[in-house]
């Protein structure tokens, strides 16, 4: 008895001191189911590091983003991520980018990204962006070049050209894999006539100017 109270002090105190136990590891890709029982094929949830040895400076270079996309599509726009599948140098690091060119009456349909959250710089021209919370609620701004705008993980999101030439943006995404779900393309064929209905009231939307924060009257509502 007179050992016990200070053993119960002592795990107590222990309980309170210690360092709090880390979460588990994000996952690095859409699923991953438990492998069976002595299948010799390894597979990570992210990749091999090179040896300390062999790392060199190009590693954490890339130009993979210095172009513009092609446009020629029927949304006239062009998104090229770079993730540490094409960038090396981004493995471990918990980063990804984007470069998005977006012609006159373009857009990049709604979407979103399960893995990250996305900042979005606006390198030039002017767009009209946008995302949903999970109440249904629109937060919509009118961006020009040398702003920044963020779209929380997960929450769906859009980008269309506001101006007269084309609009260029640059993103960092806080995965390196954030994953990405188009909301249409999900349920529609890209050549569908629903497509190209989604596309014509998302630009009505941007002309009608509403104010931030505001879902009456949404243009893409069926």
């Amino acid at each position: 008895m007179k050992l016990f109270v200070p053993l119960c002090s002592s795990i107590l105190l222990i309980g309170i001191f210690a360092p709090k136990a880390q979460s588990d590891s994000p996952p690095l890709q859409d699923v991953c189911p438990m492998a069976p029982q002595g299948e010799s094929k390894l597979f990570m949830n992210g990749f091999l590091c090179k040896h300390p040895s062999t790392i060199v400076a190009s590693d954490f270079k890339t130009l993979l983003l210095n172009h513009a996309g092609d446009l020629n599509n029927m949304f006239r726009s062009s998104v090229n991520m770079v993730t540490a599948t094409e960038f090396p140098g981004l493995n471990t690091l918990g980063l990804s980018m984007a470069r998005t060119d977006i012609a006159p009456s373009g857009v990049v349909l709604p979407h979103s990204h399960p893995r990250a959250s996305e900042m979005m710089f606006i390198h030039g021209g002017s767009v009209v962006v946008g995302f949903f919370d999970t109440k249904g609620r629109l937060f919509q701004k009118t961006l020009g070049q040398g702003e920044v705008f963020i779209f929380p993980r997960g929450l769906v999101h859009y980008v269309m050209n506001y101006g007269f030439g084309r609009a260029t943006t640059f993103s960092v995404l806080n995965s390196q894999n954030p994953g990405v779900i188009g909301i249409t393309h999900a349920m529609f064929t890209t050549d569908s006539d629903v497509v190209e209905g989604l596309m014509a009231r998302m630009l009505k939307f941007g002309d009608m100017g509403l104010s931030d924060n505001s879902t009456a009257g949404l243009p893409w509502a069926f």
